[in-house]
């Protein structure tokens, strides 16, 4: 009994941590993006490559690693997977030009994109059911965590070293010991395999992912529906979604002739996979809604930059003890109630922010609500729909599960960049409407002198035509006013209409994302009967 506990610990503990590595790294490069792009005089479109070549990488390799783990051994393939991500890592950190970057970046990513698939069907596939809701719980909740805290630990790192190759070189120690401890503490766990490998379908799946995933991050906010028609958007969705027809066709064939598919077609027929699959899609969506925190505590509430990325930190922890309680209700209760118990919060959390955010304390109760409401649907509940009464393939149901939800956190962002970008392309209309009254009810709170009265006379016929000024027009007639009062008055006030565009375009922002929690909630109800009819049969 203690050995199987001291078993179980080294499980969990190897798993949480190659997680948390590789969660970290896609965050954690962001913080010295520039620094990067400089060092290897690029600009900065260029630089993004290192991020869209990795995100690229995750998503081909999850589906494939899926199916190798469930094929030839979750063991072998996490010691496979943790050494390509150091080795990856490694040679990041020694890369002499920006091509061989971008290379060693695509090679981290094939790493790192399954460990995270290959933890989650491991637990699924050797603890007993009581137990596997809190150990899914740790893993997504140490998955969200990583992802969030990523810029913020990749700034701290980069200012107690001063070069951005200690990012990852970071990752290579831990990836030897992961290596060393995972051959001598894990056990292996296989499923039987049925005939050959499926490299036809393997290909093809990459062919359509790769097309899908390279239209949609092509794809604008501002100007969403019109991005679609340009030619680096709808020739790459429309080839990807044609040859992922072919390979749905071809796996079912593959499936009838006995074959084992990469694709696991006969649990896309089963309803509660289905909705599990939509729920995957928009729990990705919502969780990406925590990418604009930073910058909605700095164009809303008015922190520095350089603090922004820090308050990120009451959400992160909250999805961190979200995701324990998501563990604890599926133990409990069944996944069901964990993901209605997470719609609920989550849309509360998200209503709470363009409603009733004004000072910083109420930032963090939501952000608190929030980050809870999203970290229950991060670890055990959709894995545990995902992988119910499945005797094998646990690991190819989890890596299309994480596919999907990658999707969504691809096409959510540039949604919400839409919002956040209308918003602000109001600036000129909220000069013209609203500026006169905030900046009469400044100056009358304000001790003006007579001079500073005057003064405000000279420009306030310019004012008066204030929809013909941007923002930037609006600046510089400020800084040509003397009297240092008046200045402060109507720089408050100039900054008054900029946090109200601000405030309209994360409205719109936080409001899908209340939507998407509604959906979640909603499906979870449609599938309660469903998954009590399905368990019955």
């Amino acid at each position: 009994m203690t050995n199987t506990k001291t078993s179980q610990t080294w499980v969990l503990t190897l798993f949480a941590l190659g997680v948390f590595m590789a969660a970290l790294d896609n965050g954690i490069i962001s913080a010295a993006l520039t620094t990067i792009n400089s060092s290897f005089n690029v600009e900065a479109n260029w630089g993004a490559w290192g991020v869209t070549l990795y995100t690229l990488g995750l998503a081909i390799s999850v589906p494939i690693v899926g199916k190798l783990s469930d094929r030839y051994g979750r063991k072998k393939l996490f010691i496979v997977e943790i050494a390509l991500f150091g080795l990856g890592s490694l040679l990041v950190a020694l890369s002499p030009n920006f091509t061989f970057y971008l290379i060693s970046r695509f090679i981290q990513a094939m790493g790192g994109g399954g460990i995270f698939i290959i933890g989650t069907s491991y637990v699924v596939s050797t603890l007993p059911s009581e137990k596997q809701g809190k150990a899914l719980g740790l893993l997504g909740g140490m998955n969200g965590v990583a992802a969030v805290l990523g810029p913020n630990i990749g700034s701290v790192i980069l200012d107690l070293t001063g070069s951005w190759h200690w990012l990852f070189l970071i990752n290579v120690p831990i990836a030897i010991f992961l290596v060393i401890m995972g051959y001598l503490k894990l056990e292996e766990t296989k499923d039987a395999a049925p005939g050959k490998l499926d490299m036809t379908g393997t290909v093809l799946l990459s062919v359509a992912i790769l097309g899908i995933m390279y239209g949609l991050t092509n794809i604008e906010g501002i100007n969403f529906f019109s991005s679609l028609i340009e030619p680096t958007v709808y020739p790459y969705l429309l080839a990807g979604i044609i040859v992922l027809v072919i390979l749905y066709f071809y796996e079912t064939r593959l499936e009838r002739r006995g074959g084992d598919p990469i694709l696991p077609v006969a649990l896309m027929r089963q309803p509660t996979y289905l909705l599990t699959l939509l729920l995957g899609l928009l729990s990705g969506a919502m969780l990406a809604a925590m990418i604009f925190i930073p910058a909605f505590s700095e164009q809303v509430l008015g922190i520095k930059s350089e603090h922004a990325g820090y308050w990120m930190t009451p959400l992160a922890l909250a999805a961190g003890i979200g995701a324990a309680v998501g563990g604890i209700l599926v133990d409990k209760r069944g996944p069901v109630l964990a993901v209605l118990f997470s719609g609920l919060v989550a849309a509360i959390g998200f209503f709470l922010f363009p409603t009733w955010i004004d000072a910083k304390w109420q930032f963090v109760i939501a952000s608190v609500i929030g980050g809870v409401g999203m970290g229950v649907l991060l670890g055990a509940p959709l894995n545990i729909l995902a992988t119910e009464k499945l005797e094998a393939n646990k690991g190819t149901a989890l890596a299309s599960l994480s596919l999907i939800r990658t999707i969504g956190m691809t096409i959510a962002p540039t949604i919400y960049a839409g919002f956040i970008a209308r918003g602000f392309s109001e600036i000129p209309s909220l000069f013209k409407n609203d500026f006169q009254g905030i900046l009469q009810q400044n100056v009358q709170q304000a001790n003006l002198s007579e001079q500073a009265t005057a003064e405000l006379a000279q420009v306030g016929s310019q004012f008066a035509a204030g929809g013909q000024f941007s923002e930037e027009q609006m600046m510089t007639v400020v800084q040509n006013i003397q009297d240092p009062t008046l200045k402060e008055v109507i720089l408050n006030s100039v900054n008054e209409v900029t946090v109200m565009a601000a405030q309209n375009g994360y409205g719109g922002l936080f409001y899908s994302a209340v939507v998407i929690a509604i959906c979640i909630f909603a499906i979870g109800l449609i599938l309660k009967p469903i998954r009590k009819k399905s368990l019955e049969i």
